[in-house]
């Protein structure tokens, strides 16, 4: 270990410290909020009453994840300006998911999670692709944060990555356990503000200690090729990254559950605020990790870089502050997956599949004991720490990316059937993945979208339908 990230460390005592104060204290809050569940509306969508205020703080702190903060450093450090410009790019999944969010409101008032909308649309199979994807994504996207959390506690002290990994799963499956999506939301508030204020004040930082112009100096002479716009790896990145953040979203019941929740009206203008919010957060952060040659520090991994580099900067007092501000991070993604994957299961597994006249009291209890389960799952999954978070979650890339159109097409055109968009969703896996491992990672997700398209496309043209978008109106409502 270099003497660089000596310095950077904390006490093992104070890490700890830090640790339990905030499990204790988003732990108390969790079972503060979840007093008023009765009901698997109120437990799993909030009641469907969230305001705007909350729907804006969720939308931006979900998405400002261990990607933002640690993989856009990671990206940056190895990709230069495409890494954390392309990275920002995936704010356009929020942005064009707003107009989405009042489309799935409108289409189905009383529909629970983005299953519903898939089998109700399509059909038994394309459902069970669609459950295929989105519980993989799901898995990958738990086991990075979990992973995260290790990385995180190793890079910032001197415990190790299996203490903070489960330190992380422990509290948030506690306190979303406890709440619900309530205290998802509520805790989410509470954490994009101390993210906001953490990644600005890290910045200036940088910006006054080390400064822009030698920061330009040091990576035009050890790394030139982080500067240039013609690199090839890091353009294919940029439009890989775009199509990978929109598929993320759209497909993913994190954002779905979260447009059931929200009050009439409130979702367009929360997902468009908050992904406005969120964009320039990923090129602050991969600015930071620039500074790593001037400051001499060469991580052990890349995505240690981002924390690494902000704790030399900030000094001892600083790694406090950036092991806050990146928990908070990794806290605002966990609960809220933890608790939209849990719904999936519950109401697209086992109500579905094994329980169809479950209450609404059956579904509660059904739901927590599926929160634990894929806490102790996620925590299994994280022990090998077998990849680098760049790389788990790149992995992903031709699952989700294969699903955007389908959904596209699927809320605004009649015409694409369950067959086409079965088709589109199994093909694209096949092609972005068989380019993951022939090409690399950072065409994965853009082959797989396109595939998709030129399918969906396809059978609107070749063999169109006519659904009844009537049909949702007159599916029953999940929850009674």
């Amino acid at each position: 270990m270099t003497a660089t990230m000596l310095d950077a460390q904390l006490d093992s005592g104070l890490a700890l410290a830090i640790l339990i104060g905030f499990g204790l204290l988003w732990v108390a809050f969790g079972w503060y909020l979840g007093r008023g569940n009765r009901s698997i509306d109120d437990y799993a969508l909030a009641g469907r009453n969230v305001g705007f205020a909350f729907a804006t703080a969720t939308a931006m702190a979900t998405w400002i994840t261990s990607n933002t903060t640690l993989v856009a450093p990671q990206l940056a450090y190895q990709f230069g300006i495409w890494g954390m410009i392309g990275y920002s790019m995936a704010a356009l999944g929020l942005i064009l998911f707003a107009p989405m969010a009042a489309r799935i409101k409108a289409l189905m008032p009383h529909g629970f999670t983005s299953g519903d909308f898939i089998r109700t649309r399509f059909g038994p199979t394309a459902w069970a692709v669609f459950m295929l994807i989105s519980l993989f994504y799901a898995m990958g996207w738990l086991v990075s944060l979990g992973m995260a959390g290790g990385i995180l506690l190793s890079s910032l002290s001197d415990l190790d990555y299996h203490t903070g990994m489960t330190a992380i799963l422990l509290i948030c499956v506690a306190y979303t356990l406890l709440g619900g999506l309530k205290a998802v939301i509520a805790t989410d508030f509470v954490q994009s503000i101390l993210i906001l204020v953490g990644v600005v004040i890290i910045a200036w930082f940088c910006i006054d200690k080390v400064g822009i112009s030698q920061i330009h100096q040091n990576v035009s002479e050890l790394q030139p090729e982080l500067l240039n716009l013609a690199f090839p790896a890091a353009i294919m990145f940029l439009f890989n990254n775009i199509f990978f953040g929109i598929g993320e979203i759209f497909h993913s019941n994190v954002w779905w559950s979260r447009a059931f929740a929200f009050k009439g009206g409130v979702g367009k203008k929360a997902f468009l605020t908050g992904g406005l919010l969120w964009l320039p957060i990923p090129i602050v952060t991969g600015f930071v990790a620039l500074a790593a040659l001037s400051l001499g520090i060469v991580p052990p991994s890349a995505d240690m870089v981002g924390p690494l580099v902000a704790a030399k900067l900030l000094g001892s007092i600083g790694a406090v502050f950036v092991f806050v501000v990146v928990f908070s991070a990794l806290a605002s993604s966990m609960d809220s997956l933890l608790a939209a994957t849990s719904d999936l299961i519950t109401q697209d597994g086992y109500k579905r599949l094994l329980n169809p006249k479950a209450d609404s009291d059956t579904l509660l209890k059904a739901n927590k004991r599926i929160v634990i389960g894929l806490g102790l799952l996620t925590w299994l999954l994280c022990l090998p720490k077998v990849a680098t978070l760049g790389a788990l979650l790149n992995f992903t890339g031709a699952f989700v990316a294969s699903a955007i159109w389908p959904i596209l097409f699927g809320l605004y055109h009649p015409a694409l059937t369950g067959r086409f968009a079965s088709a589109a969703m199994a093909l694209g896996i096949v092609s972005g993945l068989t380019l993951y491992f022939v090409v690399g990672f950072y065409v994965a997700a853009i082959s797989s979208a396109l595939v998709s398209l030129l399918i969906c496309l396809a059978g609107v043209y070749l063999a169109p339908g006519k659904f009844d978008w009537q049909t949702f109106k007159e599916a029953r409502d999940v929850s009674e």
